[in-house]
């Protein structure tokens, strides 16, 4: 099963102190790349947060914002009098012009972070791990769901592959004995009026090399071979996504291998048809984990 690395998910708590809110949004990235967001009183819980992330992600931009918000007289900051005072005092020196009490809070010193003790920590940190599990739960159904509808439309390109394949088998003897015949007719033409025989030896030795020169069966073997792992991979429980970029990559060089060997219209009608599809699957292969 295949996900997608576009997703959201959050979850909530209120209690009678403080409302917590955690958001986490992933975007497609090559690699795993984490954004965290965390109010300055929460600064100490980063570290367990991206690990949580990267204990249940393995590729993606995630961002990850923790809103809070207190609900009772309790508050992120404590006001520091000693300070207040000392700033007062010194004002009322040197003015005499009223202080406005909102200046006075944004002075150096006077509003202080909040700081918690080990207990508080843990208590938090027990808080911020349900939340995120939560959330990062509700990501994966969202990226799940995404995953599908990937793995649908990669199913139908990767039947319009094989497809063109199975057309491509039933052409390559065809392309040899036509060539023969081509070969056979012009020389028989230029012979009749020399009134010469042709030599059967030399005839079948040219064809043979161009037989050869152009024998794409191997090429065909080995792109239908890439696409039986392509999708035994998206339906594997093993992370996907560098895998099938892989994949999509070789059959693309075998693919061109096949354009380039091939001096037949029909073959080349169907290569353009296989390596469209596959430029399908490399621009979806981006989107998944």
């Amino acid at each position: 099963m295949i996900y997608s690395m576009t997703g959201y998910g959050d979850a909530q708590l209120e209690t009678g102190e403080f409302s917590l809110l955690v958001e986490i949004k992933s975007l497609n990235n090559r690699f795993l790349k984490t954004m965290i967001k965390l109010p300055d009183v929460l600064a100490f819980a980063e570290p367990e947060v991206e690990r949580l992330i990267r204990h249940n992600l393995c590729r993606g931009s995630v961002s990850c914002t923790i809103h809070l918000r207190y609900t009772s007289d309790t508050s992120a900051f404590d006001i520091n009098p000693v300070t207040a005072k000392y700033y007062l005092s010194f004002l009322e020196q040197i003015i005499t012009l009223r202080i406005d009490l909102a200046s006075l809070l944004q002075l150096p010193g006077v509003c202080e972070l909040r700081r918690y003790d080990s207990e508080e920590h843990e208590k938090f940190l027990k808080i911020l791990s349900e939340l995120i599990q939560q959330a990062l739960d509700r990501l994966q159904v969202m990226r799940a769901d995404e995953g599908q509808i990937l793995f649908e439309d990669l199913r139908q390109n990767c039947q319009v592959i094989h497809s063109r394949l199975r057309d491509l088998a039933g052409m390559t003897d065809q392309v040899v004995d036509q060539y023969r015949q081509r070969i056979q007719d012009r020389v028989n033409r230029m012979l009749s009026e020399a009134n010469l025989k042709m030599d059967e030896d030399l005839l079948a030795k040219e064809v043979a090399i161009y037989a050869e020169r152009c024998d794409i069966n191997e090429e065909i073997s080995r792109l239908d071979s890439h696409l039986t792992q392509f999708l035994e991979t998206c339906e594997s429980e093993q992370q996907a996504g560098r895998r099938l970029d892989f994949l999509t990559q070789e059959m693309l060089r075998e693919a061109n291998t096949i354009a380039s060997k091939s001096n037949s219209a029909p073959i080349s009608h169907c290569v353009v048809d296989i390596k469209v599809a596959i430029d399908r699957l490399k621009e979806q292969v981006q989107n998944v984990e």
